[in-house]
C-alpha cells in the first residue's frame, strides 16, 4: 500500500509539472540509470517517440507503462530544452532460488513450476509476484491434501543489485476424511448412499488408494454418482442443496456434509418410437427394454438409445441418433417419454485400403476383415475386425476410420491403418520359478513369414529339472473359412526329483498335427492328433509308483494322443486385465492302439469385475479330472495333477499338496483329481500413474487340493491362505512375488512363504 501511495505522489507531481510546464517537441530521448537492461529495451515499452508533442496526459501514460513493465522500481521523466530525460532505477535481479523443507512434492518440480509464472533465477525480482509464488505453491499443497503447509519467504539484498529468495516450506500433516455425513435422506440408508463414494474415512486400503485424502475433483465426482443413484431409482426431482467442508483448527481432519432433496418416485407412464423407426416395433421394445408403469432409470435409458443406434448401425445407417423427449407430470409423478429415431441415410463400404503393412500381404489382412466391399456399413463388423487384425499379433497399433466418398453421400470408404511391429524374432531368456529353478529359454520365431501370415517357431528351454526343444509351423488360414492348422516336432526329457516331487526320470518324443476352428470373435475350438513315445527310468531308489508303473507297463511307451480344446474370452486386454471373462475347457485322450489308454480334463474359469480405473476383482475356479480306461486301470502316473505354488495356492511348497508315495522321502505324487479358487483384489502400486499398466499389487485368498484315485472330494481337506502379491512386467522378464499365509495347513504339510517367479507371469 505505501509502495502504491508514493508512486500516486510521484505521478501527481510530475503531472502538476507537466501542466505547468509548456508543452514540448521532443527532439531527443536520453534514458539514465540502466545496468542491465538495454535502452532499446526501454523504449520498445516507451509510448512516445522522438518528434511527438509531450503532454501531461501522455507522460503520465509514459510512466504507467513503464511501471507495468515490472522492470523499475523507480520512474521520472524530465526536461533539458528539447531532451526529454528518463530516469530510472531498476529492480534487483533474482541471483537464486532456494526451497527447503519439501518432501511430498520434489523441489525441483517447485521450481519448474515457479519458471512457469517468470519467477526464476535471472529474471527480475518483483514481491508482488513473490506474493503470487507462495499461493501458488499453497494451492499445490491444498490440492494434495496438506491444508496445514506453511510457506514463509525471505528476501536478502546481495551485491550489484541482486537478492537472493528463500522458501521455507513446512508441509505438516496430510488432511484426512473423518466423517462423511448425508442429511435429507429418508428413502435410502446413508450407509448405502455413502457406498457411491470413493471418497470415505481411513479404511484397510487407505495407504494405497489414498481416498481418504479430500478432493475436490473427487467429491465431485462422487456427488454425481450419489445423483445417478438417485436419477436411475426415478427421482427425477433430486438435487444437491448444500455442500458443506469443514476442517479441524488443527487441519489434519475433514468433515463433509451433504444436505439433499430427494423427491418423489417417477414411473414412466407410456412411451412411443417416432420418425423413421427402420426397426420393428417388437425389435425396439426388446432394445430398450423398459414397461409402462416401471420406475424411471436414466441409466436404462441410455443403454437402450445406445443399442438401438448400435443395431442401426449394423445395418448400414452409420450416423443414426436417438433424441429423447420427456414429458414430466409432476402432480401424478410420471414421465411420458418420446423416442424420435433419426437413422440418416443408409451407407455402403465402396471400398477397403489397407495402410502401412510394407510386409504383411493385403490378402493377409483382407481375409481377417469381417466388413466386405459393396455390403452395407456394419459398426459391429468393424470392431469385429480391428480385434481379430490385433490378435494377429503383427501390428503394434491398428486404426481405422470412415472417411465419405466425395459426391457419393450414401457411400464410405474403410481405411485401415496399421503400424507393423517386427514379427521376425531371436530371443534368449534367462528366468526363475519355484518349481523349476534357474531356467534358460531361446526361441527363433517368425510370426508372419515373408508376409504371408504364417508361422515358423523353433523354441528350447533348460533347467535343472526340465529340458525341451520344440519345432512349431502353422497356417492361421488353412481354409478360406479361417481353419488353421499346424504341426510340431518335440522332445524333453524331465527330472522329477530336481523338482521336489517323487523321484523318476522321464524323456519324450513325438510329432503332432493341430486344427484351430473359430466359431466367434472370442471363441474358438481346438483339435489335435498326436504320437509320442514316452521313456521313464526308475530304479530301486526312484518312487514307488514309479517303480510299480514300469513293473505293470515297462519303461518305453507309445501313446496316440488326441487333444482338445474350446476357450472364450471377453477380457478387456491381454495384459493385466480388468473386466471380462475367461474360460477354457482343455483335455487330452490316451486313444485305442497305444500303450496307454486314459483321459484327463480341465476346466478353468476366471471373471474380472471392474471397481474403478485401476482397481477389479478377480474369482477362478479349475476342476480336473483324469482317469485310465481299457487295459489302464488308472490315470498314469506322470499325468497326474499337482497343486500348490505361485500357479495355484500359494503359502505352500510348489506341488506339495495332495497324495504322497508311501517309500522315503514321502515325496508328492499328484493325483487324477484336482480342485482351485482364488479370489484376488488388484490395485495400483501407490505413486504410479494412472495409466500404468506395467505393474500392479493384489491381496488374495488361495484354495485348492489334489486328490488320488478312489479318494473322495473331501471339502475338509482342501487348503487355504491369504497374502499379498506384486506383478510387474518389467523390461527383462514378467516378475511375480506373492507372500502368503496358509490358513489351515495340516501337520506333514510343507508351506513357503515367499515365492516368486521371473519369466512367467498367470494372468488368468
Amino acid at each position: 500500500m505505501k509502495r502504491w501511495l508514493m508512486v500516486l505522489c510521484l505521478l501527481g507531481t510530475l503531472v502538476g509539472a507537466v501542466a505547468q510546464a509548456a508543452p514540448f517537441v521532443i527532439a531527443h530521448i536520453v534514458i539514465t540509470g540502466l545496468k542491465r537492461i538495454s535502452p532499446a529495451t526501454v523504449k520498445t515499452y516507451l509510448p512516445l517517440r522522438v518528434g511527438e508533442t509531450l503532454t501531461a496526459d501522455r507522460a503520465e501514460r509514459a510512466i504507467v507503462a513503464l511501471f507495468k513493465t515490472g522492470f523499475f522500481r523507480d520512474v521520472r521523466l524530465m526536461q533539458e530544452g528539447s531532451t526529454l530525460l528518463v530516469a530510472v532505477r531498476e529492480r534487483p535481479a533474482i541471483a537464486s532460488i532456494k526451497i527447503t523443507g519439501t518432501h511430498v512434492i520434489k523441489p525441483h518440480k517447485l521450481l519448474k513450476s515457479l519458471a512457469r509464472m517468470g519467477f526464476t533465477k535471472g529474471r527480475v525480482f518483483n514481491r508482488a509476484l513473490l506474493h503470487e509464488t507462495k499461493q501458488a505453491l499453497r494451492r499445490q499443497y491444498f490440492n494434495r491434501g496438506y491444508y496445514a503447509v506453511r510457506v514463509v519467504t525471505k528476501v536478502k539484498p546481495l551485491a550489484r543489485d541482486r537478492v537472493a529468495v528463500s522458501i521455507a516450506v513446512s508441509e505438516g500433516k496430510i488432511a484426512r476424511i473423518k466423517q462423511i455425513t448425508i442429511v435429507g435422506n429418508h428413502k435410502f440408508k446413508e450407509q448405502r448412499l455413502l457406498g457411491r463414494f470413493k471418497l470415505g474415512p481411513p479404511g484397510l486400503f487407505s495407504f494405497f488408494t489414498g481416498n481418504d485424502r479430500y478432493s475436490r475433483q473427487k467429491l465431485m465426482a462422487d456427488l454425481e454418482n450419489l445423483r445417478n443413484f438417485y436419477l436411475n431409482r426415478g427421482f427425477l426431482r433430486f438435487r444437491l442443496v448444500s455442500t458443506v467442508v469443514a476442517i479441524t483448527p488443527s487441519k489434519d481432519w475433514i468433515y463433509v456434509t451433504e444436505n439433499v432433496h430427494e423427491g418423489h418416485v417417477y414411473r414412466v407412464s407410456r412411451y412411443q418410437f417416432l420418425g423413421k423407426t427402420i426397426l420393428p416395433l417388437k425389435t425396439l421394445n426388446s432394445l430398450m427394454r423398459i414397461k409402462a408403469g416401471e420406475v424411471f432409470s436414466r441409466e436404462r435409458i441410455t443403454k437402450g438409445t445406445r443399442r438401438i443406434i448400435g443395431q442401426l448401425g449394423n445395418r448400414g445407417y452409420a450416423f443414426a441418433n436417438v433424441r429423447v423427449v420427456p414429458r414430466v407430470n409432476r402432480r401424478n409423478h410420471t414421465i411420458a417419454l418420446s423416442f424420435f429415431v433419426e437413422p440418416g441415410q443408409r451407407v455402403y463400404v465402396r471400398r477397403i485400403k489397407f495402410f502401412g503393412n510394407t510386409v504383411t500381404q493385403d490378402a493377409v489382412l483382407r481375409r481377417t476383415m469381417r466388413q466386405y466391399e459393396g455390403a452395407w456399413f456394419s459398426a459391429s463388423r468393424i470392431k469385429e475386425s480391428v480385434t481379430l487384425l490385433r490378435r494377429l499379433g503383427f501390428f503394434d497399433n491398428v486404426r481405422v476410420s470412415t472417411p465419405p466418398v466425395p459426391g457419393h453421400p450414401n457411400e464410405v470408404d474403410v481405411d485401415v491403418h496399421v503400424k507393423e511391429r517386427p514379427t521376425g524374432s531371436i530371443v534368449a531368456g534367462l528366468g526363475y520359478s519355484d518349481l523349476y529353478g534357474l531356467f534358460i529359454n531361446g526361441s527363433v520365431t517368425y510370426q508372419d513369414l515373408l508376409g504371408t501370415g504364417k508361422e515358423v517357431s523353433v523354441t528350447a528351454d533348460t533347467s535343472v529339472a526340465y529340458k525341451d526343444i520344440n519345432l512349431t509351423y502353422v497356417n492361421p488360414y488353412y481354409t478360406s473359412s479361417g481353419i488353421s492348422r499346424g504341426f510340431n516336432v518335440y522332445d524333453s526329457s524331465f527330472n522329477a526329483a530336481a523338482a521336489y516331487t517323487a523321484a523318476y526320470n522321464e524323456s519324450t518324443i513325438g510329432a503332432g498335427v493341430f486344427y484351430g476352428i473359430p466359431i466367434g470373435v472370442n471363441r474358438s475350438i481346438n483339435v489335435g492328433l498326436a504320437a509320442e513315445r514316452v521313456k521313464l527310468t526308475a530304479n530301486s531308489t526312484s518312487a514307488y509308483v514309479a517303480q510299480q508303473f514300469v513293473a505293470h507297463h515297462g519303461s518305453t511307451n507309445d501313446i496316440i494322443k488326441a487333444t482338445f480344446g474350446w476357450s472364450r474370452n471377453t477380457l478387456n486386454n491381454a495384459i493385466f486385465p480388468t473386466d471380462g471373462t475367461y474360460q477354457q475347457l482343455s483335455g487330452e485322450i490316451g486313444l485305442p492302439g497305444g500303450s496307454l489308454e486314459y483321459y484327463r480334463a480341465s476346466y478353468l474359469a476366471s471373471v474380472f469385475f471392474p471397481l474403478g480405473p485401476q482397481e477389479s476383482l478377480k474369482l477362478s475356479s479349475e476342476w480336473s479330472y483324469g482317469h485310465g480306461y481299457g487295459n489302464t486301470h488308472n490315470l498314469p502316473f506322470f499325468k497326474n495333477f499337482y497343486a500348490g505354488g505361485a500357479s495355484s495356492v500359494r503359502g505352500y511348497q510348489n506341488e506339495s499338496l495332495g497324495p504322497r508315495d508311501i517309500l522315503p522321502p514321502y515325496d508328492p505324487i499328484g493325483g487324477d483329481k484336482r480342485v482351485l479358487a482364488s479370489a484376488e483384489y488388484f490395485f495400483p502400486v501407490p505413486g504410479t500413474s494412472k495409466h500404468n499398466r506395467s505393474m500392479r499389487l493384489s491381496t488374495f485368498i488361495d484354495a485348492g487340493q489334489v486328490y488320488g484315485p478312489g479318494q473322495p472330494l473331501a471339502f475338509s481337506q482342501i487348503r487355504t491362505s491369504f497374502g499379498v502379491a506384486f506383478d510387474w512386467f518389467s523390461p527383462i522378464a514378467p516378475l511375480s512375488i506373492s507372500i502368503a499365509r496358509p490358513l489351515n495347513a495340516h501337520p506333514g504339510d510343507q508351506t513357503r512363504a515367499v515365492q516368486f517367479t521371473l519369466g512367467t507371469l498367470f494372468m488368468y
